[in-house]
């Protein structure tokens, strides 16, 4: 579909992003006004969330503050939704073990990168409290739920695309927004994914080095300079990605695949011996099947120290 036809549509789609933006306004003053509850708790939640649909880069902020609060010898506990998992009833505590297709990758992925414990469940407020009640955690990042109101929060951290921002502008389904933009006034800190702006806190995603999915040995950053590599992405934003391989000197065939695609062997037969690059979250989904012939890039978030302040004042 081209850019003219896709903007057709999207105008057309107006009136339901309309009736879209009365109904969410009237359940978040269902809210405000008590009508309808949230379930407070007794330990500092933390939710890390965006008012746009599509990735913006939310878990490797979650894991960032997962282990910012470990050097501070914090328990923590995570609450996921486990989009693109199987899990629909009651909590799912996830491990090392678990299944990528059942969890979700994103779950499984801050599990294995953190000492975190983890829960999918669609009931967040029971999650929180089976955190709490089960592991005596000292504090809760949800990952996403922002709109989530049900669940009560200590501290909002909205997450913004640097490069895409909110799009058009439009709310759901005309346009990517879940929530008008004027939502962002009214969290506590608006961390802005790999760009600069006013009243944004900038985040930097670094890559550190290339992992070999078999064997785990660390290749440095210019292990595959000039060469040709596949690379596969499966993320709300791939090209992201392929942009980073490309600032690395690398000849990349890119390879997007729907965000929480669930990859099969065949998926990266791709009839050659290049190397196949991914991210971490496509790798948590591709262990089973994995040959020496394949690495992801490991990556870690940098925030400012003075967000880290800020953030432990308001605990």
């Amino acid at each position: 579909m081209n850019l003219e036809a896709r903007g057709l549509i999207n105008y057309l789609l107006l009136p339901v992003s309309a009736l879209f933006y009365l109904l969410t306004s009237l359940r978040r003053l269902a809210y405000r006004s008590q009508l309808f509850k949230t379930q407070s708790f007794e330990k500092p939640v933390i939710v890390v969330g965006n008012i746009t649909a599509g990735g913006t880069g939310k878990t490797p902020i979650v894991i960032a503050l997962c282990q910012h609060f470990a050097r501070q010898n914090k328990r923590v506990g995570v609450v996921s939704r486990g989009y693109g998992g199987s899990h629909t009833q009651g909590s799912f505590w996830v491990d090392e073990n678990s299944d990528p297709g059942v969890c979700g990758d994103e779950p499984l992925l801050i599990a294995l990168s953190t000492q975190a414990q983890v829960v999918v469940n669609k009931d967040r407020p029971q999650a929180v409290q089976a955190l709490i009640d089960q592991h005596q955690v000292d504090v809760v990042i949800s990952d996403d739920g922002l709109q989530h109101y049900a669940m009560g929060r200590d501290i909002e951290i909205a997450v913004v695309d640097g490069s895409r921002r909110f799009g058009n502008g439009f709310l759901l389904p005309a346009g990517p927004l879940r929530e008008g933009r004027s939502r962002l006034k009214t969290v506590d800190f608006v961390l802005n994914n790999g760009a600069l702006a006013p009243a944004e806190i900038g985040v930097e995603l670094k890559p550190l080095a290339f992992v070999n999915l078999v064997s785990g040995e660390r290749k440095p950053l210019d292990f595959f300079y000039t060469e040709y590599c596949h690379a596969i992405a499966g993320i709300g934003n791939p090209q992201r990605f392929f942009t980073t391989l490309t600032d690395l000197h690398i000849h990349v065939n890119p390879h997007p695949f729907a965000d929480h695609h669930h990859y099969q062997a065949q998926d990266l037969d791709f009839g050659d011996s290049q190397p196949i690059i991914m991210t971490s979250k496509d790798w948590v989904k591709c262990r089973d099947f994995a040959n020496e012939n394949m690495y992801y890039l490991d990556i870690s978030t940098q925030i400012g120290e003075d967000f880290y302040h800020k953030l432990d004042a308001k605990l």
